[in-house]
């Protein structure tokens, strides 16, 4: 009788040419760079299209709405895609979805490089959004590839990329948009992109762990609806109306929706996400805690550019161009780089829950500096660079913290859901924060420009917010692990380490 051939898409099963490659000692200084570059890239596709998104309305021939959608259906894309393609790294292979997400990031800078037309510029963009579930399938292939000594400094500096590709690329995206045309921006990104795909195809080992089970279809048709619609109230709330049928159904249904969503998940055999795993007490405060750390990053982005960009006319604006703007932004992301590796060692000897407070700290007195102090250019600088060192600290423990509470086999997944709360953060903080500095203005040379108060009510916000996350960090379990099985398990004191 002869032996059955291996299939290659059955799980937990690799071809000869894989169990081949693996046979290979691998690099790993230069998977962590492979992964680091490609959530760079990934990151970068937020702030792409930020420096030309005023001129799009005339370039496009298009209106301002419209035109709006261009920022919008990246961030709905990437919300729906994360989780969906964490679970699909877990069971058919990481680096398998992230190469899928890479080719639709690519497919997507390609589709928007030959544009003309505003619907499809937002079909390309949302291909591109689809592009930043790369980070949190990143961080779970460090997880099954790499000593854990080196696991700590490389999943914090993975992690950080979706705030330093940020940070790095508004005023590259900036210069290039002053100075060429601007589907320059998407033949870059395409470029980029190309780079990352060849980069993970060629350095990034296959998975070998993998989960067995169906792929929850309806779980992830459920999930897409209700979060569509939330985000969508949230994001456009300003524009609809708040109070407008179309934003209040939006948001009721949505949360309908997910809770529906939510007990069919409880009854399903293979769920999309496992909200048992979900619910646990690691797990559901530190995804609280992320949404405001994702509000207190985003905050930066919202209201630092404007204050930045206004007039001097009104005695509250600082008189600065685009570029310049962006480049004050930029220390937000260098430091988070360069901190990566203090977070890490930070992590190692007092754990990611201390992490994760001290960086929420930082943030709040970051906003509590901005209050006070907002009169000049470096003023703004500093609040960006405290922000995003505290952004760092705490970008870095989140990681952490999930996959020591999640099993082995749900690590993608769960950083997936992790990387949506992230966004959801952002999403709030772009509704709240926009919807204060366009109601309280004053008008010179016909602009409307927010008031020193509106700016002061912003910062003292993000700093609230900052620190009710501090407050649930401080709930987090000390030592306790949430799985038997978890992704990076916890050694309890007086028990020996095993090899």
């Amino acid at each position: 009788m002869q032996p059955t051939t291996p299939t290659p898409d059955a799980p937990g099963i690799l071809t000869a040419r894989q169990r081949k490659r693996l046979s290979k000692p691998e690099n790993e200084r230069a998977i962590i760079f492979a992964l680091a570059f490609t959530g760079l890239i990934a990151a970068f596709m937020q702030t792409l299209v930020t420096p030309i998104i005023p001129e799009l309305p005339t370039l496009l021939n298009t209106s301002a709405s419209n035109a709006s959608w261009v920022l919008a259906a990246t961030l709905l894309a990437a919300a729906i895609t994360t989780p969906i393609a964490g679970r699909l790294g877990d069971m058919f292979g990481k680096r398998r979805i992230a190469l899928v997400l890479l080719v639709l990031l690519f497919a997507g800078s390609v589709l928007c490089a030959l544009s003309t037309d505003v619907i499809v510029l937002i079909a390309g963009r949302a291909l591109q959004g689809m592009g930043l579930g790369v980070i949190a399938l990143g961080i779970s292939i460090l997880r099954d590839v790499l000593h854990p000594k080196r696991l700590g400094g490389a999943v914090a500096l993975v992690s950080a990329t979706l705030g330093i590709g940020a940070s790095i690329g508004l005023p590259i995206s900036a210069l290039i948009a002053q100075n060429f045309d601007w589907h320059m921006l998407f033949w870059l990104s395409a470029l980029l992109g190309l780079i990352a795909i060849v980069l993970t195809f060629t350095i990034v080992p296959v998975s070998t762990l993998r989960t067995g089970g169906s792929f929850d279809f309806i779980g992830a048709v459920g999930f897409a609806i209700g979060l569509i619609a939330i985000l969508l109230a949230v994001s456009k709330g300003g524009e609809w109306g708040w109070g407008s049928p179309l934003t209040l159904g939006m948001l009721v249904g949505g949360v309908i929706v997910l809770v529906v969503w939510g007990l069919f998940e409880l009854r399903t055999g293979n769920p999309l996400v496992d909200l048992r795993v979900a619910a646990r007490r690691p797990v559901l405060l530190t995804n609280l805690t992320s949404i405001t750390v994702g509000f207190g990053f985003f905050a930066t982005a919202a209201i630092l550019p404007q204050l930045l960009e206004s007039p001097t006319t009104t005695g509250v604006g600082l008189g600065q161009t685009l570029l310049v703007a962006s480049l004050c932004l930029m220390p937000s992301g260098l430091v988070m780089f360069f901190m990566s590796p203090v977070a890490a060692r930070l992590i190692a000897t007092r754990g990611p829950r201390t992490s994760l407070i001290l960086g929420g700290v930082i943030i709040f007195f970051g906003y509590v500096f901005a209050v006070g102090f907002m009169t000049q250019v470096w003023n703004a600088i500093l609040v960006a660079t405290i922000v995003g060192f505290g952004v760092g600290f705490a970008y870095a423990a989140m990681p952490t913290l999930i996959m020591r509470a999640v099993p082995a086999t749900e690590t993608a997944a769960a950083n997936g859901l992790n990387s949506v709360m992230r966004s959801l953060g952002s999403t709030i903080a772009a509704a709240v924060l926009g919807l204060i500095l366009s109601g309280s203005v004053v008008v010179s040379d016909g602009y409307a420009i927010p008031t020193a108060g509106a700016f002061q009510l912003c910062f003292a916000i993000a700093g609230a917010v900052a620190l009710a996350g501090v407050v649930a960090a401080f709930f987090l379990p000390r030592r306790e692990v949430g799985s038997e099985t978890a992704s990076i398990p916890v050694v309890a004191e007086k028990q020996p380490v095993l090899s």
